[in-house]
């Protein structure tokens, strides 16, 4: 494999992994917030409504968790491409 295609195949990685990042974003801060949370606000959490709680405490917390599982994700990829930082 040529550094161009290694490049391309890693590019190709980061952007995968972003987009699944991104698409769980919006599905917790806009879908479970906004969108789905009529729904959500059948059952409750800790005495509120899931809709609301969502909107408000449930997303910052998935919000930091991506951030984790961003940063673990990420240095997969950079170890299977060999670009990592010891």
């Amino acid at each position: 494999m040529t550094d161009k295609d290694n490049g391309q195949a890693y590019w190709s990685a980061v952007l995968g992994l972003l987009s699944k990042i991104l698409v769980v974003w919006f599905l917790v801060s806009f879908g479970a917030g906004i969108l789905f949370a009529p729904m959500l606000n059948n059952f409750s959490l800790g005495g509120y409504p899931l809709g609301f709680w969502f909107a408000q405490q449930g997303s910052i917390y998935v919000f930091v968790a991506l951030i984790f599982i961003y940063a673990k994700l990420m240095g997969k990829i950079d170890r299977k491409f060999d670009v990592h930082e010891d």
